[in-house]
Order: structure tokens, then C-alpha cells, then sequence
């Protein structure tokens, strides 16, 4: 049977009741296999991101894509929702990305839903009018994140380049010095790539 706390082979070691990840170790060691089958189907049950972890783990790709697809969701419903007007809740749009991160462990994806941030950002920007500089700040920091993965990596160069200098076009003339940002973050490593592929 589980334990489910007191004086079995470790004890809770926290005065703030969480156990160490040493003790839980011990405890599980305990367990035989059905008892940690159980243990797994519960937490599987009654916690969401666990739901969605072992999900990706055992179902692979296509798990893996819904889970990109709805977190995708999440970000375009901060800009643009399907009804009313966007919130533009960016931590709840950055937390959609770390959690897919989190959950997933597919950096390709991350990155993406990092670049489709951006996007939404600077279509919004660009449909309903200047935002305010936490906002561009926010833009530009999550820009450079995708720019340097792109220097450090040819792959995600060849996927992202041409979305990237959409955004460098969109941006141009943007206020709160946003669109000269974009540029300069985007030129520093595409004119050297251009000169290395001569």
C-alpha cells in the first residue's frame, strides 16, 4: 500500500511539508510495482503537466505536436484571441513557452513558439498602434533569444531566417526605438551568414 506520509522508511523533512528529493527516492524503493503503477496513474490522473509529461514521453511526436499546437494557441490568444480583443498577458504568453520547454524538452519547437511570440507582437503592434516600452522590451528580448540560437545553430537558421526579416520589415518605423533594434539584432548575424555562404 502507499504511503501516504509519516514514519515509513524516510520521513518528511521540510517544516514546509515538502519531502527531499534523497527521502522520496528511498520511499519509492519501497514501493513494488504495482504500488508505483498506482502511484504514476494517480499523478497521471490528478495533475495536469503530468498528464501532458508522460504524455509526450510515451507518445512521442504526435503528443509532442498537439502539445505545440495548443501552446501556440495560448500565445495568439494574448493578440489575437478568435473573439473579443487580445489581453496582451505576455506572462501568460511566456509561460505557454516554457512550459511547452518544460514538457516537451524539443528545443526546435521552443524556439519556434519563441519566434511566434514575436510575430504576434509585431503584427499587433503593427495593426492597432504604438504599445509601451515594457512591451517592445519584451519583443526584442525574446528577438535576440531566437537570433542567437539561429548563430549558434545553421538549423535553426535555415528555418527561421525568412521570419525573422519579416519581422525586420514589419518592424521598420515602429517606435520606442523597436524597429531599429529588430534590424540591428538581425543584421549582426545574417550579414555575417550571407558572407560565409559567398
Amino acid at each position: 500500500m502507499v504511503n501516504r506520509g509519516g514514519k515509513s522508511g524516510g520521513q518528511v523533512t521540510k517544516a514546509n511539508g515538502m519531502i527531499k528529493i534523497t527521502d522520496l527516492k528511498k520511499e519509492l524503493k519501497n514501493l513494488d510495482q504495482k504500488e508505483l503503477i498506482q502511484l504514476i496513474v494517480d499523478l497521471y490522473k490528478n495533475n495536469k503537466e503530468v498528464k501532458q509529461f508522460l504524455s509526450t514521453k510515451f507518445n512521442g511526436e504526435e503528443a509532442v505536436e498537439v502539445l505545440f499546437q495548443q501552446s501556440k494557441q495560448k500565445i495568439k490568444n494574448e493578440f489575437f484571441p478568435d473573439r473579443g480583443h487580445g489581453k496582451l498577458r505576455l506572462a501568460e504568453a511566456k509561460k505557454a513557452i516554457s512550459e511547452f520547454k518544460k514538457l516537451s524538452d524539443d528545443e526546435m519547437n521552443t524556439v519556434d513558439l519563441m519566434l511566434y511570440y514575436v510575430e504576434m507582437g509585431t503584427d499587433f503592434t503593427d495593426s492597432f498602434g504604438g504599445i509601451d516600452q515594457n512591451f517592445y522590451n519584451s519583443m526584442i528580448s525574446m528577438y535576440e533569444k531566437v537570433v542567437s540560437a539561429c548563430e549558434l545553430d545553421e538549423i535553426y537558421y535555415h528555418a527561421f531566417e525568412e521570419r525573422l526579416s519579416r519581422i525586420v520589415r514589419i518592424a521598420d518605423g515602429i517606435g520606442w526605438g523597436y524597429g531599429d533594434t529588430i534590424a540591428e539584432l538581425y543584421f549582426s548575424v545574417f550579414y555575417s551568414r550571407e558572407d560565409e555562404d559567398e
